[in-house]
């Protein structure tokens, strides 16, 4: 259940949140799968929560549930009253037969401020096709998509998927940027956990449920964290780590390592 209304000065509130999905062989419903338990977790204004885990962790599930794309199947969702979400997605597929220029495609969702377009330079390629456009520059198109209505929160699902080391650490400092001016959250969604921002306020670990969260400081020095990440040198640095688990989630030992 899924509520619009949030009583605290959180923006969305996760609480025992579980989702099941129906998994159906030859002869009919076989059983329920469960894809996410015993969620709970808040994310608050002007800060950056980081989500991390493995295919098949349920990260996707989660992002369409907290846009409300998606009904848990218990537990409830609650949100700030009049909150602005601006999602970016992984990528967005459009017909190669279709004639558009970025300009186009941005006013099929509403008008940027020409402050954010000059800031993630996208006024420069307005015009250029978008099938012209490489792997970072659509990556900026559609964080200025996800900036039309001045949101309140930023959902960002793997905002730096195929873009180079040098276009990642652009990225993430335009993201800083960005949400000085819009004094927002920002919500990082991640397969893998390549970048720790020392401006990262929360880190949650989803295989399923939350194995683990907290500060970043605090979580770097709990056991269970370096077992899973091992020691960064600087801990306030952005810092490349590979996230992998060796253990299983109850049904979701049964899942088959897709995000779902």
């Amino acid at each position: 259940m899924s509520k619009s209304t949030n009583t605290d000065s959180s923006l969305v509130t996760f609480n025992n949140v579980h989702f099941n999905v129906a998994v159906y062989g030859q002869k009919g419903l076989q059983k329920e799968q469960t894809i996410l338990k015993n969620i709970s977790f808040s994310v608050r204004a002007n800060e950056i929560q980081t989500l991390i885990g493995p295919n098949g962790a349920g990260k996707s599930t989660l992002i369409k549930i907290m846009l409300g794309l998606l009904k848990p199947s218990s537990g409830t969702v609650t949100q700030k009253k009049g909150i602005k979400i601006g999602y970016m997605p992984q990528k967005i597929t459009i017909n190669p037969y279709l004639p558009l220029d970025v300009q186009s495609f941005l006013t099929l969702y509403g008008p940027v401020e020409k402050e954010f377009l000059s800031l993630l330079k996208v006024d420069k390629m307005l015009k250029t096709s978008v099938h012209d456009l490489s792997g970072g520059e659509w990556q900026r198109v559609l964080f200025a998509r996800a900036l039309i209505n001045k949101p309140d929160l930023l959902v960002l699902d793997e905002p730096t998927q195929g873009v180079d080391f040098t276009g990642q650490q652009d990225f993430f400092k335009l993201m800083l940027s960005l949400k000085d001016k819009l004094k927002c959250s920002i919500f990082l969604i991640s397969h893998d956990l390549h970048y720790v921002l020392s401006a990262t306020d929360q880190v949650l670990c989803l295989n399923g449920h939350i194995c683990c969260a907290g500060l970043p400081h605090d979580v770097q020095n709990h056991q269970e964290y370096k077992k899973m990440f091992g020691h960064a040198k600087h801990p306030f640095d952005i810092v490349p780590y590979h996230h992998d688990h060796n253990h299983c989630h109850d049904d979701l030992c049964e899942h088959n390592h897709k995000d779902i």
